[in-house]
C-alpha cells in the first residue's frame, strides 16, 4: 500500500493505548498524524480541526489489535506530509518486518545511499505516523536504542511487544510478560 502525499488534517481524536494517549489526525479519508500526548510536548489541534472519532474507527481498532499482539502490520490509508526523500524513507520503514530491527546505515543502503545514515535518521525522526509507520524498528549500528519521539522507554516497549531480539534479552521474563499484557517494561504509563 503506497502512502499518498499529505493533506491538511481536518479531523482529530485522542485514544488511550498501553503506551499512553495518542492524538490521531487526518482528512477523513486517510491518517496524516499520530502524536504521543503523554510526552513533554502534547500537540494542540488547530482550531479549524474538528474533534470526531468516527474517521479513526479503523485506526483505533487496528491499534488495539497491534497492542494485543493480533496485528503485525497496519492496513490503513495514510497521507503523511513530507518531502520526496522523507516519503521514501517512511515507505522503507514499512518494509521492516514486525519484530525485526535495522540500523540507520542499513536503511540508507536499502535506499541506495550507503553514506546517508544521518539523512535517514533525520527523516526517521520526522515521521508523523509513529507506530503505524514503524520508526521504532530503527536502531543504532551498535544495537543501541536511539532517539524516538515518544521516548526511549516507549520505543523499548514497542520492540519488546514485537519480540525484537535486540531488546528481548535485556529484560526478565516477568518484564516481558508485563509488556505482553500492555505495560511497558520500566516505564510509567499515564
Amino acid at each position: 500500500m503506497r502512502m499518498a502525499p499529505g493533506s491538511q488534517p481536518r479531523y482529530w481524536c485522542e485514544t488511550d493505548t498501553p503506551v499512553g494517549r495518542l492524538l490521531l489526525a487526518g482528512d477523513g479519508q486517510a491518517l496524516g498524524r499520530v502524536h504521543f500526548q503523554s510526552g513533554p510536548h502534547p500537540m494542540q489541534p488547530s482550531p479549524e480541526w474538528r474533534a470526531d472519532a468516527t474517521p479513526f474507527a479503523h485506526v483505533c481498532a487496528q491499534l488495539g489489535e497491534y497492542f494485543s499482539g493480533r496485528r503485525r502490520a497496519f492496513r490503513l490509508r495514510l497521507a503523511p506530509a513530507g518531502t520526496a526523500f522523507q516519503l521514501a524513507v517512511w515507505e522503507a520503514l514499512r518494509a521492516i518486518p514486525y519484530g525485526q530491527t535495522v540500523s540507520y546505515g542499513e536503511l540508507a543502503r536499502r535506499l541506495g545511499n550507503a553514506a546517508g545514515a544521518r539523512a535517514v535518521g533525520l527523516a526517521n525522526g520526522a515521521n508523523p505516523l509513529p507506530i503505524i509507520v514503524p520508526c521504532h524498528r530503527v536502531i543504532g549500528a551498535d544495537g543501541s536504542l536511539t532517539g524516538f519521539g515518544g521516548g526511549l522507554c516507549i520505543k523499548r516497549a514497542l520492540l519488546c511487544l514485537e519480540g525484537a531480539a535486540c531488546v528481548a534479552d535485556l529484560f526478565s521474563a516477568h518484564e516481558l510478560a508485563q509488556v505482553a499484557n500492555g505495560a511497558p517494561a520500566g516505564c510509567p504509563i499515564d
